[in-house]
């Protein structure tokens, strides 16, 4: 078995292996900004609560603002280049962290280094998808967010190594693995555009044509099409509410006397431990349920963890809270891309990957500044108020992605089974059980 498992990783397309690495680096970079930024904002920084959102957001902001203008560019300029310059872009941000002082020239770096993120995580789900079957695409998702949660486990953990000299420092060590990654990308990834897709396929080869013909309009598909709209929607509110947990603990710890500064970081590394050790059995154990039941199942989780937060700030509390929270996103994390993905035309994977992206800009934006105004009224009133809105979201989600489903799977009827599809299944990294 560990001989079938190894040859299957060496048979793993080495563009999506780099991937899984550079979504690593960016975890860890994430994972050493996300619990460490409030604290080292309020102590550090002297930054009142109520304004500590707002800072998170000019680093959403800069995603938002750019995402509509580039976020498409890897179908135009190649993942490779994309990949690179933004990586490198991010990583020099967070190192640029470590030496501004004041709220200006913050809110400046963390402004431009989101324009620079705006097309990190969607380029690297699209390389991947370029030389991947659709139908390993969940997997390969998933496998995405196990590294990235991967990285998560280092990045806090290393972060609460360095919060003991300074928090400041924490932000040297996440940009610096993300300028490492930016590097390997140099050196080792090759161009996946086109990777796959069938020779001689009328229909790709006029969505190619309609795409060089639509320009900057192709670059927001959210707009044009419907079905995106809707899920995207139904993917901010969620995601807005379940931030909550991941911005307001760290202030709600911290003020209660719970957890130090290394205490929140060792908390969200278990946190990403538990993603890292359980998603791909949890991915695997409920991949014959439907969207709708993975959907409410997640729901379910984060009402719970809301429940436990608002009964008290004690640790075993806290403790199941990120741990519910986590099990949420295990089940919902992979269906998103996956249905997006289900969505776009191949010529355009690159810019529905990236209209995505702003759902996802918008939780960092909206979630922090929505949590931490709700926190600076009433400790309690985030988790409170997140359980409704938790309700309401993962039902539409789930309806949503399910829709989704049923649409890529009617296309993969039509298209058929020719000899390129089974050679790009053969390509895949898993394999059926059983196989």
């Amino acid at each position: 078995m560990i001989n079938t498992f190894l040859s299957s990783w060496r048979a793993a397309p080495r563009p999506a292996l780099l991937g899984l690495l550079l979504s690593f680096c960016a975890g860890f970079a994430d994972g050493a900004l996300v619990p460490f930024f409030p604290l080292w904002a309020s102590s550090e920084a002297a930054i009142p609560v109520g304004a500590i959102g707002l800072l998170f957001g000019c680093y959403a902001g800069g995603e938002l603002l750019a995402a509509p203008l580039i976020g498409g560019i890897a179908d135009r300029v190649g993942r490779r280049p994309v990949l690179i310059a933004s990586s490198l872009g991010v990583g020099a941000g967070f190192l640029a962290l470590f030496f501004v002082h004041g709220v200006a020239a913050t809110a400046i770096v963390l402004l431009l280094t989101g324009m620079c993120e705006s097309v990190l995580h969607p380029t690297i789900l699209t390389a991947i998808a370029d030389v991947t079957s659709p139908s390993a695409h969940p997997r390969w998702f998933g496998l995405a967010r196990v590294s990235s949660s991967a990285g998560q486990i280092l990045g806090p953990a290393c972060g609460a190594l360095l919060a003991l000299l300074s928090l400041r420092s924490v932000f040297l060590a996440g940009g610096t693995v993300l300028v490492l990654g930016g590097m390997v990308m140099l050196l080792a990834l090759d161009e996946t555009i086109g990777v796959g897709r069938a020779t001689g396929d009328d229909r790709h080869d006029a969505e190619d044509e309609e795409a060089e013909e639509e320009g900057l309009s192709a670059l927001l598909p959210a707009f044009r099409d419907g079905r995106l709209a809707k899920l995207l929607l139904w993917v901010v509110l969620f995601e807005v509410a379940g931030n909550w947990i991941e911005a307001v603990i760290p202030l709600y710890a911290h003020d209660a006397g719970t957890l130090t500064p290394s205490g929140v970081g060792a908390l969200f590394a278990y946190a990403a431990a538990l993603t890292v050790g359980l998603q791909m059995l949890v991915s695997r154990v409920v991949e014959a349920r439907s969207a709708l039941w993975l959907t409410v199942g997640a729901g379910l989780a984060t009402i719970l963890a809301f429940a436990l937060l608002a009964a008290s700030p004690a640790m075993m509390m806290l403790v199941g809270a990120v741990s519910l929270c986590s099990i949420g996103q295990m089940l919902v994390g992979p269906l998103v891309p996956t249905a997006v993905n289900a969505l776009a035309p191949p010529a355009r994977r690159a810019s529905y990957m990236a209209a995505s992206s702003v759902a996802v800009d918008l939780k960092d934006s909206l979630g922090p500044s929505i949590g931490t105004a709700l926190y600076a009224l009433a400790p309690r009133l985030p988790w409170i108020a997140g359980i409704p809105l938790v309700a309401i979201a993962s039902l539409g989600l789930g309806a949503a992605i399910g829709r989704a489903r049923r649409a890529s799977s009617a296309g993969a009827s039509n298209r058929g089974t020719g000899p390129e599809a089974l050679k790009a299944e053969s390509n895949d990294l898993l394999v059926e059980p059983g196989n």
